[in-house]
């Protein structure tokens, strides 16, 4: 592979399946120079403009959803059968349209002075960089590009070599909407390249959706350059089963919640805490349930588990989970049930472990795949001392039927956000963030408009 080029090696059988050349330096002038044109305008524009304009780009992607979904199949190995990302890409992106008027309006001085009009007005901070991952190439990158436009920015995509397609997909849409020429661009960039732009202070925001590794480069990069930065990275999101769950519903969507996608997900279910009451049941249904997922090609309808977007992703889980039974752990799947799993390729079948610790990798580190570790525990002090002992803090999902103590719980677990009876998912209207090393700022809700905006105070004084 010339270093020139973005590839995209496809999971199902290993094979290349995009090429794409990167650009030139004075490719990349060009791109910054049109954005900065194009937001001088776009910044001026009413927001019932602006709220058209991405809704007709909106509507335009929604309208591809058909031809997508064999593409990421095809990209990054999730099955044809559950149809992809657009549902959720509509959501977030209609909210974060809705509430954008409201949550950009000026803010009045807490205090009246005769003779005095004082107000703090949200301002664009201009050109926006958006690093977008591969796991859900349109449901993340849209978290960004739709506020960020409506506050008036002008928005570069970088997106993943292993999804390239998806940006493609991206600037299709915004194109047939008619979007002001230059206002969004996907670019395909390398790393270095991605690193002297952040470097030189040549965007004013970058969001940053990858691994805690990634996160530290980006970082690195825009020191010094006054970038401010979004940084969604790694997780380990836990989850307790307290005695008074509901728990078939409990087992049905931790399920779920661990090995959707291949357990591909920033926010998917690493680990299991459960109460001694309902440890038994629990391990029993999670085996029975994982046990019929299919694993094999992505583009067969009958598939329920694709294989991981790369093999060293795979050769990554095959290696925690060997360390954990190495130390005592036992696998309760029996891979041999999973023909598609031959050990050397990004097939891997999913597996469920007990008689885990926090000594193993497989309960500390992020695993990024289909296997999780179920631990009893005795009540909340312990499963609360279990789920904060981790360096990631992105996620947290607790089964009860009491809403007091979930509330109170959460309170004390270390994380962005606290789910009761759910996992898995985003609402738009919540912000999305982390703590530790999960990393820093906040997407979609009104509190995203205040990274992709600064405040502009106005003192007028009448004489």
């Amino acid at each position: 592979m010339a270093d020139t080029d973005i590839v995209c090696i496809s999971p199902i059988d290993g094979r290349e399946l995009v090429r794409r050349p990167i650009l030139t330096e004075a490719a990349i002038e060009a791109a910054l120079a049109s954005a900065r044109e194009a937001q001088k305008g776009w910044r001026n524009t009413s927001m019932a403009e602006r709220a058209q304009k991405v809704s007709a780009f909106l509507d335009a992607l929604l309208a591809m959803n058909q031809e997508a979904v064999p593409e990421l199949a095809q990209q990054m190995g999730r099955p044809v059968r559950y149809g992809g990302e657009f549902r959720g890409v509509e959501e977030r992106a209609r909210h974060m349209i809705g509430i954008a008027e409201k949550s950009l309006q000026p803010i009045p001085a807490d205090d009246e002075k005769p003779g005095f009009r004082r107000m703090i007005k949200r301002e664009p901070v201009g050109l926006v960089l958006v690093v977008a991952p591969w796991n859900y190439p349109y449901l993340t990158a849209i978290n960004t590009i739709v506020p960020a436009l409506m506050a008036g920015n002008a928005v570069l995509l970088k997106h993943a070599s292993q999804t390239v397609l998806a940006g493609e997909r991206f600037q299709t849409a915004m194109d047939r909407a008619g979007m002001p020429k230059g206002l969004f661009q996907n670019l395909y960039l390398s790393h270095d390249q991605t690193s002297r732009i952040l470097g030189a202070g040549l965007v004013d925001h970058c969001n940053f959706t990858g691994s805690v590794s990634g996160g530290r480069a980006i970082e690195r990069a825009a020191a010094g350059s006054f970038t401010s930065l979004g940084l969604e990275l790694g997780g380990k999101d836990p989850a307790y089963v307290r005695e008074d769950a509901n728990i078939d519903h409990a087992i049905e969507n931790l399920v779920d919640g661990a090995f959707f996608n291949s357990g591909q997900c920033c926010c998917g279910i690493e680990r299991i805490y459960v109460h001694e009451r309902h440890y038994e049941r629990f391990v029993e249904g999670a085996v029975d349930l994982v046990n019929r997922y299919v694993l094999g090609n992505p583009l067969d309808e009958a598939t329920t588990l694709g294989p991981m977007a790369h093999k060293r992703f795979a050769d990554l889980v095959r290696h925690q989970n060997a360390e954990a039974v190495a130390k005592g752990a036992r696998a309760h799947i029996d891979t041999r049930r999973f023909g598609a799993d031959v050990g050397d390729t990004a097939y891997l079948a999913p597996q469920v472990l007990t008689n885990v610790d926090h000594s193993m990798s497989v309960m500390r580190d992020e695993s990024f795949g289909p296997t999780v570790g179920i631990m009893k525990v005795k009540g909340d002090e312990e499963a609360i001392q279990l789920m904060n002992d981790s360096p990631y803090g992105l996620s947290a999902a607790i089964w009860t039927s009491d809403v007091d103590a979930a509330e109170t719980i959460g309170e004390r677990l270390e994380t962005g956000t606290v789910f009761m009876n759910r996992c898995d998912y985003l609402d738009p209207a919540l912000a999305w963030t982390g703590v530790k090393d999960t990393g820093r700022g906040a997407s979609l809700s009104k509190l995203a408009y205040e990274s992709l905006t600064r405040p502009k105070s106005y003192h007028l004084r009448q004489i």
